[in-house]
């Protein structure tokens, strides 16, 4: 059962993102407003914040006191590939890098409707290649996402093997969008638990992304993917979110293949719930979990 806290927060939260109708959404409201409400939550404790140019995108650098030196956590952002920068997701990255005592970038890659498929993977592919550029290894990165910035992060990966070049060592996603044809059965078993979203709000989102055709296009959604050589990856859901089918479809394609996957549904949970931490438990029990596996993976 979820902590009062958590059911505060899906209170809340609800009352606001349901008074949004997709069809009639002003993004540029959206943008503004989301990125005033980030910048009102403070950083973790002791992780300093640097401004910087990547790839010839904004991005920030966020380091905790404690980190191993050499290793790299690539944050690409949510926000259904519209809005969303480093504004609206600096308190929960801060904490990650934190857990994880990894340095953390985060860019700001171009948002549709103005920058359209393929421009974000575009983006995130040469922020890596600015990294590697810089001197850290490949696998001394690890990639990560939420929502569609999980999906844009197996959609880096998948561009990166595809090119036959070095990928990150390690994947972790968030809640990922993988499925933009909204296929999964959670789109209907899902529907009437979800506290934010509708299914019938997926076709619309989308459209500001990708042309109809495009759907089911690998880069756009992964759970179409030959995912054969991608790295390791850990994924956490919630169980009360549409989108749950995304997560644990592509969970399945990764064992199929042999490829080592930590999947975690979390009960009673919401769309990329950890963006809540210091204000429900479970958001700081998943972020510390996160924190574990991303030292894990750095030793």
């Amino acid at each position: 059962m979820s902590s009062i806290r958590a059911k505060l927060v899906r209170y809340l939260s609800s009352a606001v993102l349901r008074r949004h109708d997709a069809a009639t959404l002003d993004i540029g409201r959206i943008r503004r407003q989301t990125a005033w409400l980030g910048r009102l939550q403070m950083t973790a404790l002791g992780v300093k914040v640097d401004r910087d140019e990547v790839n010839d995108l904004y991005a920030e650098w966020l380091t905790p006191k404690s980190r191993r030196d050499g290793k790299l956590l690539l944050y690409l952002h949510g926000g259904a590939y519209i809005v969303g920068g480093c504004d609206m997701h600096r308190h929960m990255v801060s904490h990650i890098a934190k857990a994880g005592q990894v340095q953390a970038l985060v860019p700001e890659y171009r948002l549709a409707p103005e920058h359209r498929f393929p421009a974000a993977v575009e983006d995130a592919v040469g922020v890596f290649h600015s990294v590697l550029k810089s001197g850290i290894k490949a696998n001394d990165i690890i990639i990560a996402g939420d929502s569609a910035g999980g999906g844009l992060a197996v959609a880096t990966l998948l561009a990166l093997r595809d090119a036959g070049e070095a990928m990150p060592g390690a994947a972790v996603l968030m809640s990922p969008f993988l499925d933009a044809t909204g296929s999964g059965d959670s789109m209907r078993t899902r529907a009437d638990v979800d506290p934010w979203f509708k299914p019938e709000d997926l076709a619309v989102i989308t459209a500001h992304y990708c042309d109809p055709h495009q759907k089911r296009f690998p880069l756009v959604s992964p759970v179409f993917a030959d995912v054969e050589g991608l790295p390791p990856m850990l994924i956490q859901v919630g169980d009360h979110e549409i989108l749950l089918s995304d997560s644990k479809r592509f969970a399945d394609l990764l064992i199929a293949a042999g490829i080592e996957v930590e999947l975690t549904v979390w009960p009673e949970m919401y769309h990329v719930f950890q963006m809540f931490v210091g204000k429900m438990p479970e958001a700081r029990q998943a972020i510390n979990r996160i924190g574990e596996y991303i030292r894990s993976r750095c030793d």
